[in-house]
């Protein structure tokens, strides 16, 4: 007996409204007695921290989660974003003999936008559809554990490994062959993929920007009018200034455009900026730049119960400790004050995010934020390297240089794959601007549950029309007031089945993205799990 998942056509990841389709091969060597054929479509978001000891005086006074568990035991928290059944055999829910050979089952889903965690009603659903055993005959998850959770409604988050024992997020699809019998087995097998959620709607472009700017002044130098001692060193002379010597004065700032959007897989829009605070007078005060690094740096808020952990990633981007020739910031030094030199984009303009950056998300016990940190290294002078220059040339023996940092905080990272036009022209905005109707979240700290407003029912016209002038509006009859009528309800009205919701609805007119970036946030997405076992 063997079993294999053979997925249609399988991209390098999928995203979300992508059709997932394919097929169960099963191979017998004997006949075999078969009952359900039974495929899901799951996510599952899962964390794991320590409790802290109470004999650690820097933990001491930490948060600990409600229960009885002590200082040094592992808890852990799993949440099922996704999930979905769905049976391709058999149809009427009676079991056959199979006999040797090759059989396929055919299945197809369709991912969606949404987490279903933080559903009520579809995790209590679950219970009544199978749990231990309902009337399909098969076994499903018991969704009353997430009701015991805390949820945050979002946009399913993309695969995430890299946290060993803390914290991943991975999607995958199992197959379950129920074998009659009370002393047989089922046959169980999955296979992992990839994810990569679709981008929120992008802000209009602006010409507004998001910067980080640090002014700085060179420490003086000694002058260079010296006078002869009487044992033939070269002293300063009381009193002598030097105009040359004066320390340039410059700010130096980052700038992105606002909102401060990053792209996967895409260069920065950065641009560096040097701006004159102080007039200059000769070449000897010319200020250069020697060294440049750009990293993009990723926190990872990991959560279980009320412990909280932040793990912190560096991606580097571009970095150059030593830049031949050095860049010279001004162009002349009778430059006016305020004068601005931008650093050539040419050097980071093909350095583009690695592709192993996710996207900003957030989803209930996992969330992803990112700055972007700029390490620039100016120099006042640039003496040749490896010379030595002597005092007696009566020049600076060596050049001041310092190291600025530049950073800026509220970044965010988009995937890169763009919804469709279809559900962009279907979100409404509110008077407030405020995006509904969606249900998507564009990432940490930003979105969250947005709702579809509700459709207003019709009208009623006619003589159920309720009479807009209060005086004159006629008796209404006796009832009681237990049980009082509907206003403008007749006592034959039909009523239709409730609408689909809203991201069920864009499910079904929907197809998923064409174009799609480069991704790797999981190396190995069918590796074993590296997380503890899950306490029952």
């Amino acid at each position: 007996m063997s079993i294999r998942i053979s997925l249609d056509a399988p991209p390098e990841f999928y995203t979300n409204l992508d059709f997932i389709s394919g097929r169960v091969i099963l191979v017998l060597h004997k006949t075999e007695n078969i009952g359900n054929v039974i495929v899901k479509l799951e996510g599952e978001s899962r964390t794991a921290l320590t409790v802290p000891s109470p004999g650690d005086r820097d933990d001491y006074y930490h948060a600990r989660p409600p229960g009885g568990v002590m200082g040094g035991d592992v808890i852990t928290e799993n949440h099922k974003i996704l999930y979905k059944v769905f049976q391709v055999y058999p149809d009427d829910g009676a079991s056959i003999a199979f006999q040797p050979g090759m059989h396929e089952f055919k299945f197809n889903f369709k991912m969606p936008l949404n987490n279903i965690c933080y559903d009520e009603k579809a995790m209590s659903g679950l219970l009544g559809l199978g749990g231990i055993g309902g009337s399909s005959g098969f076994r499903t998850m018991d969704g009353t554990k997430q009701l015991m959770l805390q949820h945050v409604k979002s946009t399913l988050p993309p695969s995430l490994t890299g946290f060993p024992q803390e914290a991943e997020i991975r999607y995958y699809l199992k197959v379950t062959i129920q074998r009659p019998g009370f002393f047989k087995e089922n046959w169980r097998y999955q296979v992992g993929f990839k994810f990569l959620p679709i981008e929120p709607p992008r802000p209009a472009k602006t010409s507004q920007e998001a910067f980080a700017r640090r002014p700085f002044t060179f420490r003086p130098r000694a002058p260079t009018h010296h006078r002869k001692s009487f044992f033939g060193n070269k002293s300063p002379g009381p009193g002598a200034e030097d105009p040359s010597q004066m320390p340039p004065n410059i700010e130096m700032s980052a700038r992105v455009p606002f909102p401060s959007i990053l792209t996967c897989n895409e260069p920065l829009p950065l641009r560096i900026i040097a701006r004159k605070l102080a007039p200059t007078t000769t070449r000897e005060q010319q200020v250069y730049v020697t060294a440049l690094e750009l990293k993009l740096i990723g926190y990872t808020q990991v959560r279980v119960e009320n412990l909280e952990n932040t793990e912190v990633t560096a991606f580097p981007i571009f970095s150059a400790a030593r830049l031949s020739p050095p860049i010279a910031l001004f162009s002349s030094p009778s430059d006016p004050v305020d004068t601005e030199f931008e650093i050539p984009r040419s050097l980071w303009a093909e350095r583009r995010l690695p592709n192993t950056v996710a996207p900003s998300f957030r989803t209930c016990n996992l969330a992803r934020r990112y700055e972007l940190q700029i390490m620039i290294t100016l120099s006042w002078g640039t003496p040749p390297s490896g010379s030595s220059i002597s005092l007696a040339s009566g020049k600076q023996p060596l050049a001041q240089t310092i190291t600025l940092p530049l950073k800026l905080s509220n970044v965010e990272v988009f995937s890169g794959i763009a919804p469709p036009q279809e559900l962009l022209n279907s979100i409404n905005h509110n008077a407030n601007g405020d995006i509904v109707g969606a249900g998507i979240g564009p990432g940490f700290g930003i979105g969250g549950p947005h709702i579809r407003p509700p459709h207003l029912p019709q009208r009623p016209t006619g003589q159920n029309a309720p009479n807009q002038q209060g005086p004159s509006q006629p008796q209404r009859p006796p009832h009681d007031p237990l049980y009082p009528p509907q206003l403008g309800t007749p006592a034959n009205a039909q009523f239709d089945e409730a609408p689909p919701s809203y991201d069920e609805a864009m499910a079904d007119q929907l197809a998923g993205p064409a174009a799609r970036p480069a991704y790797s946030g999981v190396t190995a997405e069918n590796a074993p799990s590296t997380m503890p076992a899950q306490k029952s």
